[in-house]
């Protein structure tokens, strides 16, 4: 059965985007079936995360206005894709998205749709489209607050499982108070710990130099150990 995954912030510079790619590339590694769908309208990255920027022809855009069938806007490799579109229009919904893909979303084990930052149009569009939500932020109080308006609206709109991911986590300040614990977001957000990413610069840099950090990269452990307990598996959490 396809477990389909919104990836929502509240707020942008989360890395909401690097951590959609990160579980992919992880769940992949573990033998799963994964496509990750780009649903920032008009300002995607996700292509740019996947280095697949120069094979997108259509989008999922293109796919509900019946420019072309959906198979055609996937973009595959070890990791499919489909991109969003460039411009907004009227027809956009994630009943729209989910009842154009739903073919398409059948023939994986896990469909990530990566949301834009905010409570928007573009959010309310993935969400939607999606059966559980991942709520990413960064352990400083405005990202939590705004994290947990995220998980508020997802709920609003239908999607009560949802898990929290702290990313670009560092012990340090937060053992000094410079920044939240990892028990205050979860209380703040009142949604459950998934896993927590620490913060790695190599992959801050991937998307520039398009050297992706090795298997030995923590934050690529992290990925590795939230992509298990996705399927099912007891991994300890670990903060690097």
């Amino acid at each position: 059965m396809t477990r389909i995954y919104a990836v929502a912030s509240g707020k942008g510079g989360v890395g909401k985007s690097t951590f959609t790619a990160g579980i992919s590339k992880a769940l992949s590694a573990l033998g799963k079936k994964v496509l990750a769908i780009d649903c920032d309208i008009g300002l995607r990255s996700l292509d740019l995360l996947l280095g697949c920027d120069e094979q997108v022809v259509f989008d999922w855009g293109d796919c509900i206005l019946s420019r072309c069938a959906p198979e055609r806007a996937v973009i595959t490799g070890d990791i499919d894709f489909i991109a969003a579109p460039r411009k907004y229009d009227d027809a956009f919904s994630g009943s729209a998205l989910r009842d154009t893909l739903g073919e398409i979303f059948s023939k994986y084990d896990y469909v990530f749709i990566d949301a834009p930052a905010g409570v928007g149009e573009g959010f309310e569009i993935a969400v939607s489209a999606a059966d559980k939500l991942i709520a990413v932020t960064t352990a400083d109080s405005i990202c939590v607050r705004s994290c947990a308006a995220a998980c508020i609206e997802a709920e609003r709109l239908g999607v009560a499982e949802r898990k929290l991911v702290i990313n670009m986590f560092e012990v340090r300040p937060a053992v000094r108070r410079k920044l939240l614990n990892l028990d205050e977001c979860i209380d703040e957000t009142c949604t459950p710990l998934l896993g927590v990413v620490p913060i790695d610069r190599v992959l801050a840099y991937a998307s520039v130099t398009g050297i992706y950090p090795d298997e030995f990269s923590p934050s690529v452990q992290a990925f590795q150990r939230i992509a298990k307990r996705l399927t099912g598996e007891k991994v300890e959490l670990i903060c690097e």
